[in-house]
């Protein structure tokens, strides 16, 4: 794969987010598309109320144009086009039922549910349609185990429900999201280079680009923030590149920040539910930092640190270093 075609997808997702967002945020400001902020959260964020949100739709955006420009167009192509807007439209509805309609939950578990399974379901048909290769590869060995194949499709529906949902739980700081997930789409961009899958490759590139030039804005203090639109959206785009790259497993390592948000939470809700105490002071975990006295931007780096570490360690594993 020639690495100079992923250099100039991130350049012009990045040049078209950079210049939509400038487009988009006063916009947003006219239609009173504000972010509400969480009454028993860090107080620190209460100044945030009212700041744009919904911004997702710029990366959505930049990306799409740059993905469908540079990709080659197959089955991995519409797998993870489908993922990206697909996960992205069930998060632009539930931003726009918050907003429009002063549902402080948006979108009903049950709904959010369906959405999800639909277009789990719609992916499920391409991939069989192009046989896919069904068995789940061990990271860092060369074995591997094979569940007869209508066993993986499930599985995979699962996964992408809880890429999703952990990508959308490190949506909470200004630039958290933003700094962590392009880290993490580099990774798979070159674990996408080992799989020589062209689409996967500029899926990663198109999304990377996409969100650095949304952090532009999104960078403490933000400007604007990119809501449910965004955060299913990229973790629709990263749980298909797994997907099509064969490295679902290797998810775990590279997107370890996303997992152990997610486990926060789990871990929160399980551990009141049962004892009633919780571990820590608020989940997800970058609140209970917070909490515990350190600045937004330092628990920010922080994340951002430990991320490309485990991207490295990723790649390490996956012999892509």
């Amino acid at each position: 794969m020639d690495y100079q075609l992923l250099l100039l997808t991130i350049a012009v997702s990045f040049i078209l987010a950079v210049i939509a967002a400038p487009l988009f945020i006063p916009l947003l400001r006219r239609m009173k598309f504000g972010q509400q902020v969480r009454d028993d959260g860090p107080q620190t964020h209460l100044k945030k109320a009212g700041t744009p949100t919904m911004g997702g739709i710029v990366i959505i955006v930049a990306f799409t144009l740059s993905f469908l420009k540079f990709s080659v167009v197959n089955t991995d192509f519409y797998v993870l086009l489908v993922a990206t807007l697909g996960y992205g439209l069930i998060g632009f509805l539930d931003d726009y039922i918050k907003i429009v309609f002063k549902r402080s939950l948006g979108l009903t578990p049950r709904q959010k549910l369906f959405g999800q399974l639909l277009v789990g379901a719609i992916l499920c048909a391409l991939l069989i349609s192009a046989g896919h290769n069904t068995a789940i590869n061990i990271p860092g060995t060369s074995f591997s185990f094979d569940w007869s194949g209508w066993f993986y499709y499930p599985f995979i529906v699962i996964m992408l429900m809880a890429i999703t949902n952990a990508v959308n739980f490190t949506d909470g700081l200004d630039g958290l999201l933003s700094g962590v997930s392009a880290i993490a789409l580099a990774a798979f961009a070159v674990v996408a280079m080992q799989a020589t899958s062209i689409a996967a490759g500029v899926c990663a590139a198109a999304m990377i680009g996409a969100v650095l030039g949304f952090l532009v804005f999104n960078a403490y203090p933000a400007k604007v923030f990119m809501g449910d639109t965004g955060s299913f959206g990229i973790g629709g785009a990263i749980g298909a590149i797994a997907i099509v790259t064969k490295s679902e497993l290797l998810f775990l390592v590279i997107g370890g920040v996303f997992v152990v948000e997610m486990l926060s939470v789990v871990l929160q809700v399980v551990s009141f539910k049962t004892r009633g105490k919780r571990i820590f002071k608020m989940s997800p975990i970058h609140h209970h930092f917070e909490l515990s006295g350190w600045s937004e931007w330092r628990v920010v780096i922080s994340f951002w640190a430990v991320s490309l570490v485990l991207a490295g360690l990723g790649l390490y594993i996956s012999k892509g270093l």
